[in-house]
């Protein structure tokens, strides 16, 4: 009955009566071996800040929905969520194009859903089913879609894969750039860092993120690096010090970074500052480290939804029964996506071996023991 009059009410006031677009200030970007940065004022149509709501409160709900499932024991295994980080997703790809390409670490469930997987995929996937986006084989970690390369499980190991796409995309002469994702506890990788030189050698088109949410599993980034300062860990790269739980922040940095790269000018560096809410992952409650306080107090002066609903409601770009109308139709495409993830089949023992390659004949790949086989399908 509340949905019917929402409805109602939403339909009965003119779309005309909303502000099409208006300006908004941002915080200014910190910049290392830069002369100028991206613009301290953002423009934000009321078609994008619906489409940006959508999608994080889409991302919001899917990991809420997880951890349910996941203490339910019908997610098993690793799961890591993204609640709390989603201006970063969200607001890069608003700042590139799904021509592009991004690989992230193991929190990607985000990604997976901004790179064009759809709920019901992630849903299955993380409940290893048949219909999941990576057929049930992949799990929370490891999704993947056209030009995302995952969801990767080795600390710090998708930089290096990264700029490998990167030189790809330099080798066969496109105008697209690489994102290269990783966390604050992955930023001493060794690896990182020859990949910062290759990058600059080659002139690379990718932009290296780093997504600083304060803490490397329970450690905090004051513990863990003598410097703190990520953007300007690249030395001989030009770096971007970002608010994280902004989405307009973001993607203007995004745009100004995929600028830079587009132009030739080699690698560039962006650290987000944002936050978790959960744990590390789903075996941490993520409040051994730091107080329930701290956590409230991000989500009361600094979340990422409320700041975007903010704006678009202040500056009369949406009504709050408009807004409430999105929420019912996530909550209902996260709850029929659940349903189907606990209800779809896990895949059979003879598909254990197919996917090995995109296009390849079938052929016979050799079982735990000598005398089982299995068949492996493009």
């Amino acid at each position: 009955c509340r949905h019917e009059a929402a409805s109602v009410v939403v339909s009965s006031r003119s779309y005309a009566d909303f502000t099409p677009e208006a300006t908004f200030d941002i915080k200014k970007v910190d910049l290392h071996r830069l002369e100028e940065g991206p613009p301290l004022t953002s423009t934000l149509t009321r078609e994008d800040g619906l489409k940006y709501y959508r999608t994080m409160q889409t991302i919001r709900r899917m990991e809420l929905k997880a951890d349910q499932l996941y203490k339910q024991k019908i997610i098993r295994g690793f799961c890591h969520l993204y609640d709390g980080q989603e201006a970063c997703a969200v607001g890069i790809e608003g700042g590139i194009t799904l021509s592009d390409h991004l690989i992230t670490a193991y929190r990607a469930h985000g990604y997976t859903l901004t790179r064009g997987g759809t709920v019901r995929e992630i849903m299955a996937e993380l409940t290893g089913r048949r219909e999941g986006i990576a057929k049930g084989k992949g799990g929370s970690m490891h999704m993947y879609t056209k030009n995302f390369y995952g969801g990767n499980g080795i600390v710090g190991a998708q930089v290096p894969l990264g700029a490998g796409v990167a030189l790809a995309c330099k080798y066969l002469g496109t105008d697209q750039l690489c994102v290269s994702l990783y966390g604050d506890g992955a930023a001493n990788q060794g690896q990182i860092f020859e990949t910062y030189n290759m990058a600059s050698l080659w002139k690379l088109p990718i932009i290296f993120i780093c997504e600083n949410n304060q803490y490397g599993m329970g450690t905090s980034v004051e513990r863990a690096s003598a410097s703190t300062e990520y953007y300007k860990r690249g030395d001989f790269i030009p770096g971007l010090r970002v608010d994280g739980m902004d989405v307009l922040c973001v993607r203007e940095a995004t745009k100004f970074a995929a600028d830079h790269c587009r132009s030739g000018k080699g690698p560039i560096l962006m650290e987000l500052q944002t936050y978790r809410y959960h744990g590390h992952s789903m075996s941490d409650p993520g409040v051994s480290y730091r107080t329930r306080e701290e956590i409230q107090e991000v989500r009361s002066k600094s979340d990422p939804i409320s700041m975007l609903k903010d704006r678009m409601l202040s500056n009369n770009m949406a009504s709050v029964e408009e807004l409430k109308e999105i929420d019912i139709e996530v909550r209902k495409e996260i709850e029929d996506a659940a349903q189907f993830a606990t209800t779809d089949p896990e895949p059979p023992l003879d598909d254990l071996c197919s996917h090995i390659y995109a296009n390849e004949k079938s052929f016979e790949v050799r079982g735990a023991t000598p005398w089982t086989k299995l068949t492996s399908h493009s």
